[in-house]
């Protein structure tokens, strides 16, 4: 063994001189070579230890072209799965990884370094590490790696702070990747970069395909918007992940996928988004295949009173059915968001029919006791889905906006206008008739 070791030194010391003589000659081709043998010996030799040390010397040399550091790295890394046991591997990395840092023609092979030891660390449990380590990254900043490996990347970075529940930094992160680089055509994307321009490297096997990208950052998406509970986000998630070809040509994955669109738009508070959302939703083709979501739409659209006994009775079934959409913790809050959507369109129902209508007749039509139909009246007011003013001495609710004086001096002017409007065309449709009949009394 001493043996090996000496031959090895000794080896290594010949080629070292060699790469100095190439180096020193400005001879990029003599050097890469050198450097490269230098790297293969150790590791035909088993010398792990030697290997890393040979890398940072190698690295380190005065005047080292930048095409050798290169090949080293690119070299070494091949040898990272053929490393004897984990800590080796994470010695190699994290040395490849320390070579590389700060140096722009290695950026590419370092996020991929970092990306290997962040996988490493998240397998033995270390998750908040793993996300740090990712984070060092910023990959959104290379010019010459692959459009789907940034993304991926990025994506990775996400899902690792959704691990750790960092809601805050899986937003920002989120927000590097615009959703209209998901809608782009591979097929129209210019082939030949002009000259001058940075060769953009192919992205490695193992990289999901842009669509598949797409489905994994609406999923991630999802996650995020759930933890805060907002339905028309989460809706709108599963609306672009419907959307994917893929999904929407097989009914097993699409089926499921359109059960949650209609329970979040359903869940979701009344506004415009949504409204626009639900009479899309309804056009679409598909929602025949599950008729009872089909029926619960329709109800949120007709301007009737919904029952909300008879409604749970019939769709509680349908939402036990729900796997992984609405379990868990989001279970029993989901139905109780549910139930207040139902009271909320109820009252919107009634302040469309009635300009003012006691509160206990209110009360009866949302099947509320007196206190809970003026809590969730007042709600609404202050969430300013709706006008409307309790007079709670005579216990009438009145659902009429009242006019200021300048709206009240507005419409008088507007009428005025149309008045005088009228005027001018009965005036000119007189004179016309007059000039018409003069011509004839003449002839």
């Amino acid at each position: 063994m001493e043996g090996d070791s000496t031959n090895l030194d000794a080896a290594i010391e010949s080629l070292l001189n060699v790469e100095k003589q190439m180096r020193l000659a400005g001879d990029v081709a003599g050097t890469r070579k050198a450097v490269i043998d230098i790297v293969e010996l150790c590791y035909k030799a088993g010398a792990w230890k030697t290997l890393n040390d040979q890398i940072v010397l190698l690295s380190k040399r005065r005047g080292q072209l930048k095409q050798a550091i290169t090949a080293m790295v690119q070299k070494a890394m091949d040898y990272i799965d053929l490393t004897p046991d984990i800590d080796t591997r994470i010695e190699l990395i994290k040395t490849l990884s320390s070579v590389s840092a700060g140096k722009i023609y290695v950026e590419i092979e370092r996020a991929r370094l970092i990306k290997r030891l962040a996988k490493i660390k998240e397998e033995q449990g270390q998750i908040d590490e793993a996300a740090d380590l990712m984070q060092e990254v910023a990959v959104e900043t290379f010019g010459s790696m692959a459009k789907t490996e940034k993304i991926a990347f990025i994506l990775e970075q996400v899902r690792l702070c959704l691990d750790r529940q960092d809601y805050v930094r899986a937003q920002i992160l989120s927000r590097k990747i615009s959703t209209r680089v998901f809608d782009a055509d591979p097929s129209k994307e210019k082939k030949k970069p002009k000259e001058g321009d940075n060769i953009v490297q192919d992205a490695p096997a193992d990289i999901p395909s842009l669509l598949e990208l797409k489905r994994i950052y609406y999923e991630l998406m999802i996650r995020y918007y759930s933890h805060n509970n907002d339905y028309l986000e989460i809706c709108r998630c599963y609306k672009a992940i419907y959307d994917i070809p893929a999904i929407k040509e097989d009914p097993t994955k699409w089926i499921p996928i359109l059960r949650k669109i209609c329970w979040y738009l359903v869940l979701a508070p009344h506004d415009p988004m949504q409204s626009s959302l639900l009479n899309a939703t309804l056009e679409d083709k598909n929602l025949s295949e599950i008729p009872n979501f089909r029926l619960l739409l329709k109800q949120l659209v007709t301007m009737e009173v919904i029952q909300w006994t008879n409604l749970w009775e019939f769709f509680k079934e349908e939402y036990e059915k729900e796997e992984n959409l609405l379990g868990g913790a989001l279970g029993a809050k989901a139905s109780e968001d549910l139930k207040l959507r139902i009271i909320e369109h109820n009252i919107l129902v009634v302040s469309k029919y009635y300009a003012r209508v006691t509160l206990k007749r209110l009360a009866d039509l949302l099947c509320l006791t007196l206190q809970e139909a003026e809590k969730h009246l007042s709600d609404m007011v202050n969430s300013k889905a709706l006008i409307a003013k309790i007079d709670r001495p005579m216990g009438v609710v009145s659902f009429q906006t009242s006019q200021d004086s300048n709206g009240t001096l507005n419409s008088w002017a507007t009428n005025l206008e149309r008045l005088l409007d009228l005027v001018e065309k009965s005036c000119h449709e007189i004179h016309k008739e007059t000039m018409i009949h003069k011509a004839v009394l003449k002839v």
